[in-house]
Order: structure tokens, then C-alpha cells, then sequence
């Protein structure tokens, strides 16, 4: 007998589940950083260099500047929000699409279109190949057995957050991981930057 599918993008098998992240950060600049550090993403000051200013971020966010900067400091602040379906806002949770919707008009003022497949068929996106990806690009997989059904916001490193799926929050993981990279199906990115 045939199963319906599921409401949400669909959960990886058990052995090949993404791990999340180990811990969240605090809303303060220097609680991300600190979480930034301990998940190794970014390393601590050099000797004799101060800790990166509130909001300034070292190491891989070094590079990213103005409004993707902002879109991933924004994005990061949900960590932990809950998996919502139809969500699109912090305070009731959110879904995939939701979240990168809220997060792309809110930091760049863009409004994209409400569904993933829809995002990533929109014309204020351009499409950009896996190796150029940059923080703030759209990520988009396939997990409902059709492409572009799941987005999320690449971070750089190989990492990206996202809303995973019913009974998930907003959290990090590696499109290295085996179960995203077989279902990578394209990235977008902003062809207008924040004014």
C-alpha cells in the first residue's frame, strides 16, 4: 500500500541522520561568536588581538560583508526556533521556505516567493554553481522525492541552517554530510544587495 507523503521534508534514516548542532548560542554578538568558536567554525583572536568587535565576526564570516553579513547574523539568531508548517515568523516557528523568506526581506528587503520551489524559480535570484558559494546564498535539495522541495541559507564552510523538518528547530548542519549532498539540487544567490 502506498504512503502519503510527508508533510514536511522528508526525515533522513536514522544512520544517516545530520547531527545538530552540539549547543546554542546566546542572542548577544558575543554568544554567537563564542558558539561560532566552540562549533569550529571560526577560531579564537590571535595572540595579542582583542576579541572582533560586537557584531563583527572572524575567520570564515570574515569575508562576508554588508547585507549577507546581516542575512547570516539574522538567520543565526533563530537558531533553536522550532519547525512550524506554513511558519514564516521567530515567535510561531517556522518552515524551510518561511525562514529564508523572513530572513532574505528582513536583513536585504527582498521578498521572495513563499514556496522553495518557487524561491529558487524566482528572477531576483541568479543561479550559482555549488564551488561558488558564497554566506547568504539559497541552498536547495531535494527531500520529498522532487527537486528545489527544501532551502536553506549557506554560512560558508560547507555549513548551512535551515528549518528541517515537523519536530525539528532551526539549526546548522554540513552539506557534506551524506544525506545532503546527495540531495543538493542548485543555489541561488541576491542579484541586488542591500541598499
Amino acid at each position: 500500500m502506498a504512503q502519503a507523503a510527508p508533510a514536511g521534508p522528508v526525515e533522513p534514516d536514522a544512520a544517516e541522520a545530520p547531527k545538530p548542532a552540539a549547543s546554542q548560542p546566546s542572542a548577544s554578538p558575543a554568544g554567537l561568536q563564542k558558539f561560532l568558536q566552540n562549533q569550529g567554525w571560526i577560531g579564537p583572536p590571535a595572540e595579542g588581538e582583542t576579541a572582533a568587535p560586537a557584531g563583527e565576526q572572524r575567520g570564515w564570516l570574515s569575508g562576508v560583508r554588508d547585507g549577507a553579513g546581516a542575512m547570516v547574523r539574522r538567520a543565526m539568531g533563530f537558531l533553536g526556533v522550532p519547525y512550524v508548517r506554513g511558519g514564516n515568523n521567530g515567535e510561531d516557528g517556522f518552515d524551510c521556505s518561511g525562514f529564508t523568506r523572513y530572513v532574505f526581506e528582513h536583513s536585504l528587503g527582498l521578498v521572495l516567493p513563499r514556496r522553495a520551489d518557487e524561491q529558487a524559480r524566482s528572477d531576483s535570484l541568479l543561479t550559482i554553481d555549488r564551488a561558488d558559494l558564497k554566506p547568504g546564498d539559497l541552498v536547495f535539495f531535494n527531500t520529498m522525492k522532487r527537486t528545489f522541495s527544501h532551502v536553506g541559507i549557506y554560512l560558508g564552510d560547507g555549513k548551512f541552517i535551515h528549518a528541517p523538518r515537523a519536530g525539528a528547530v532551526v539549526r546548522v548542519e554540513d552539506m557534506r554530510d551524506a544525506y545532503w549532498s546527495r540531495r543538493f539540487t542548485g543555489a541561488r544567490r541576491a542579484t541586488q544587495p542591500a541598499s
